[in-house]
């Protein structure tokens, strides 16, 4: 199917004074979107899953963890190594416009081999 050709391997790096970790992601084009909506909801003072469709692993962000008094982000990877990690946040002013500076740069260098031509339908970009 050709959606299936256009990932963009990432990855999430968390590093504290106490845990450090790496962890692979998948990403279609539609998590893009999925993470733009997730920083508008941020930026309202909301919490967020993401990528927010039952796949693993799974971010959590908390806006206002009350036992912390901070931003925490929760990382979790059942599937696959079953480790899941919590981590509260020291956020500088700006982050969420920082965010969304790089879901640009991200969206305009997506290498995408396909072309949505119509609901469902694709075609090989030339």
């Amino acid at each position: 199917m050709l959606p299936l050709h256009d990932l963009l391997d990432a990855e999430v790096l968390i590093e504290s004074g106490f845990v450090s970790g790496r962890l692979d992601l998948g990403l279609y084009p539609d998590d893009l979107d999925g993470w733009s909506r997730a920083l508008d909801v941020l930026a309202a003072g909301g919490d967020v899953r993401w990528p927010n469709d039952d796949r693993s692993p799974e971010i959590r962000v908390r806006a206002l963890d009350r036992e912390h008094e901070t931003p925490t982000v929760h990382v979790e990877d059942v599937a696959r190594s079953g480790i899941s990690v919590s981590i509260p946040l020291c956020l500088e002013d700006g982050w969420i416009d920082d965010q969304r500076k790089r879901l640009r740069l991200v969206r305009r260098e997506w290498p995408s081999e396909v072309l949505k031509t119509s609901p469902g339908a694709y075609e090989w970009r030339r």
